[in-house]
């Protein structure tokens, strides 16, 4: 197994992977998995490896052991363990990714319009990455509230462990092919386009969303209540079973009576929540909470 690197620097072009041995690579995943929750299976070592190796031959480290001991060690370990977790965290996304998703959330929010609009609308994506997600929840809130004549009372947050995503998803710039998926007006309305043939996102529509870091199993700690909508989607797989009823149970006692989850179709199965009402339309995972707006 080999690794390339743009860097065209003689030994830096080509270069092995370290071999881990399974004790290590136990090591690693106990490790990933008690500080994020994420399990990293048998079936993706070659994954963790290759991200690992890669760092440690930045860092001139030679061994896995040594590394190891160099994330975990206090204080300091910590800036290198947040610069590894954004190796191996997945932030490939996409604008209104899982289409069925954002039109029940459309049609939720058009349904809060007949009730007084006597706060913000909370709005939360949990896991948001680069932004994609949270700007595609300020955009449905946005032409909702346009549509019907209202000024832009919402609030969108979006949260992430990884803090290179989070520095992506503020500073709001995306790739043109990023946008290819949206409707035309849709990139037109929210989005300017730069020098460099990307886009950027709006003041007007930036300045609703907020983005933190969380780790998922620190929910508890998290300042978020009284949520009006909570999507979370494409972030549970990488989680156990036990943990993602945890997960969710958490995210439904966040949820204002009335409030919408959304989880990502198939990533939970047989999860129930005594205040929550599963929404009747097979093509998406969702819930109100019990209780009137």
């Amino acid at each position: 197994m080999t690794e390339r690197h743009d860097n065209p620097h003689g030994a830096w072009a080509l270069q092995p992977v370290l071999e881990m041995s399974n004790d290590e690579f136990h090591s690693w995943q106990v490790l990933l998995e008690d500080r994020t929750g994420v399990v990293i299976q048998e079936q993706r070592k070659a994954f963790l490896q290759t991200n690992l190796s890669s760092r440690m031959r930045e860092l001139g480290v030679n061994e896995y052991a040594d590394y190891y001991r160099q994330v975990t060690d206090g204080p300091r370990g910590a800036v290198e363990w947040s610069v590894l977790l954004d190796r191996l965290t997945v932030q490939e996304t996409r604008f209104f990714r899982h289409r069925a998703s954002f039109d029940v959330l459309e049609r939720y929010l058009q349904s809060r319009l007949q009730q007084p609009l006597n706060k913000p609308w909370e709005l939360w994506s949990v896991g948001c990455s680069s932004g994609e997600e949270p700007y595609s929840l300020a955009i449905t809130a946005a032409q909702v509230l346009e549509d019907a004549g209202l000024p832009a009372h919402y609030a969108v947050t979006g949260t992430d462990i990884s803090l290179n995503a989070l520095s992506k998803a503020r500073e709001g710039r995306f790739a043109a092919r990023k946008l290819e998926q949206l409707e035309a007006h849709i990139a037109q309305r929210y989005f300017s386009a730069e020098p460099d043939g990307g886009f950027k996102v709006l003041p007007e529509l930036a300045s609703q969303v907020c983005c933190a870091k969380l780790n998922v199993l620190e929910l508890a700690k998290a300042p978020m209540a009284g949520m009006d909508v909570i999507f979370c989607q494409n972030l549970l797989i990488y989680f156990r079973r036990w943990r993602r009823r945890e997960i969710l149970n958490c995210l439904a006692e966040r949820l204002a009576p009335g409030g919408l989850l959304v989880i990502g179709v198939g990533e939970v199965a047989g999860w129930q929540h005594p205040d929550l009402i599963p929404v009747a339309d097979e093509r998406v995972l969702a819930f109100t909470r019990k209780g009137k707006l």
